[in-house]
């Protein structure tokens, strides 16, 4: 018997709307069941499949398995999932989460999204690079060759006005669970990271702590350091330490977040920030930082970098020990410092080098910048990003085909390099070296 979440109320006039208006936007609140609870609800009043776009490849994994198991199945069967290097499905699968990125790539060989009903954005907020050209490239195969493509947009926090004017979409609201977050600030502190992240672990095991800890911080580096740092609190206090974040292997990921009567302080970047509900967490502590993905000044490439975190993005992360329970979150900064920040993150397609995502146009045929300014994004990219990208990708082209140059899932300046690289015979020396050059700006960083 599954639980009963809030959203299963708004089922019905859910799968209604979609049916008479084609497009909705649900923005709804945390822990209102609308990943696990919206997709299998469309799955039942639609005949062809249906992708569920989610930002990061564990939420993608997890939230299959969870929609499994309440249909009383195992991945791989009606629920599968689809991200960088793993899958389960097979022929019955017909409900697909799968990560941002793939929905492009298969709209390059499948540009009808043949057998396809509907696709649900979830976690919108976030407005990854990905997620502003998904919706694009979806809302202009609606208005031309696929009338009946459905689009839902899902999110907790998000302005749903501009939104719903582009989609011409109505918007449903879902209450999420009720329980109370108590929210304090630690204020300004010439400690590091890692020591003020002991030292609240260390009066919370001193204050009968109930239930999970879950702390947020940067990068898988500063997760190493904190491990380290609250080594002899946990040991102490009989706490189970673990890390969480996307480098990690299916199986210590799900060790992570799988239930445990044991108390655990779970280390975590932003994977776990929406989407991912881990039961039992009763505290957060929030470092405040994020890194987030940028472009390298010195090779133009993507890389990560360390910044603060929107308002928006910390109300997710209290969000976390308010799931199943009364809980508590800890900032450590201070309430100026949190009333400075930006409400709501820039979208990448604001800030990002854009030689990607105007490859990928290319490959299917919007092969110009007076084309691409045609296409009718939720917030147009700026003129002079594209442009620059353009230049890029007539040099790095030359006689080559956008779709050989698309063909990989690299950026375009290391699609040809191996590509260059394979025409000379020496495709091993130029994999090595962009392995590195991949990995650099990350582990500089780490």
């Amino acid at each position: 018997m599954r639980a009963a979440l809030p959203i299963d109320a708004l089922l019905t006039q859910i799968t209604e709307t979609i049916g008479s208006s084609r497009n909705l936007i649900l923005q709804a609140e945390p822990g209102a069941g609308k990943t696990t609870r919206v997709p299998p609800a469309l799955l039942e009043v639609t005949l062809g499949d249906i992708l569920v776009l989610e930002p990061r490849r564990l939420p993608a994994r997890l939230a299959a398995r969870r929609v499994a198991e309440e249909l009383g199945e195992t991945v791989g069967e009606t629920v599968g999932y689809r991200v960088r290097f793993e899958e389960q499905s097979s022929r019955q699968t017909r409900l697909w989460f799968i990560t941002e990125g793939l929905l492009t790539r298969r709209l390059l060989s499948d540009p009808h999204l043949e057998g396809v009903s509907a696709v649900i954005l979830d976690e919108f907020h976030e407005r990854h690079i990905e997620t502003d050209l998904a919706l694009a490239l979806l809302r202009r195969l609606q208005q031309t060759l696929r009338p009946d493509l459905q689009i839902v947009v899902m999110s907790a926090t998000l302005d749903s006005g501009p939104l719903a004017r582009y989609l011409e979409a109505p918007v449903i609201h879902a209450p999420g669970r009720v329980f109370d977050v108590a929210v304090s600030y630690a204020g300004h502190s010439a400690l590091s990271v890692e020591e003020q992240v002991a030292a609240s672990v260390n009066i919370l095991v001193q204050t009968n702590l109930t239930g999970h800890v879950l702390i947020f911080l940067a990068g898988a580096g500063e997760i190493r350091r904190c491990l380290k740092s609250c080594e002899s609190i946990a040991r102490s206090a009989g706490l189970l330490s673990l890390p969480l974040h996307g480098d990690l292997s299916p199986d210590e990921q799900d060790r992570a977040v799988s239930q445990s009567q044991q108390q655990k302080l779970i280390f975590s970047t932003n994977v776990a920030e929406s989407s991912v509900t881990i039961e039992g967490v009763s505290v957060v502590i929030d470092s405040g930082l994020a890194r987030i993905a940028t472009d390298s000044i010195s090779s133009g490439l993507p890389t990560l970098e360390v910044r603060r975190i929107s308002k928006a993005s910390a109300i997710q992360r209290a969000g976390r020990a308010g799931r199943t329970r009364n809980g508590q979150a800890i900032r450590l900064y201070s309430q100026d410092d949190f009333a400075r920040r930006p409400s709501h993150d820039v979208p990448e397609i604001h800030r990002r080098e854009l030689a990607q995502v105007v490859l990928t146009l290319r490959a299917m045929g919007i092969d110009n910048a007076m084309e691409v300014e045609k296409i009718e994004w939720l917030d147009a990219p700026p003129a002079e990003s594209v442009q620059a990208a353009e230049e890029l990708l007539n040099r790095l082209q030359g006689k080559m085909s956008a779709a050989r140059l698309a063909e990989l899932p690299v950026h375009p300046r290391i699609a040809r390099l191996l590509l260059e690289a394979k025409q000379r015979g020496v495709v091993n020396e130029a994999c090595r070296i962009a392995v590195h050059l991949s990995a650099s700006g990350v582990r500089n960083l780490a």
